[in-house]
């Protein structure tokens, strides 16, 4: 199995900057793809960002040009949030795509909150 742990939230003003970091431990072979998510209150999760091991890089249009993701090695995966806004207020999950050879299955992190005041 794979475990996330991510860190770095927490509030900030709008027009700020924060950066979370994902380790992930365990099964790291499977990891197909690792980005973040989040969920803001009373809405539904939404893609934040994703990479695949390939380099491929997927971003909502909401956080274009604002939101960074990479990837250090096979387990770690960051997200730089530059000029936030009050509505990126949210928990941001990480998550993985993973192939063990057998199955494909999904991992998500315990998710970290992000508050930003106007």
């Amino acid at each position: 199995q794979v475990q996330l742990v991510e860190s770095g939230g927490g509030l900030v003003q709008a027009g700020g900057s924060l950066r979370l970091s994902c380790a992930a431990s365990g099964s790291i072979f499977s990891i197909a793809a690792m980005g973040w998510f989040r969920q803001a209150p009373g809405k539904q999760r939404e893609l934040v960002a994703h990479e695949t091991n390939g380099g491929a890089i997927n971003y909502a249009d909401s956080v274009k040009e604002r939101f960074t993701i990479s990837r250090d090695n096979a387990r770690m995966v960051y997200l730089q949030m530059n000029s936030l806004k009050p509505e990126d207020t949210a928990v941001y999950y990480c998550h993985t795509r993973n192939y063990n050879g057998h199955a494909h299955f999904e991992v998500w992190g315990q998710g970290t909150l992000v508050t930003v005041s106007s």
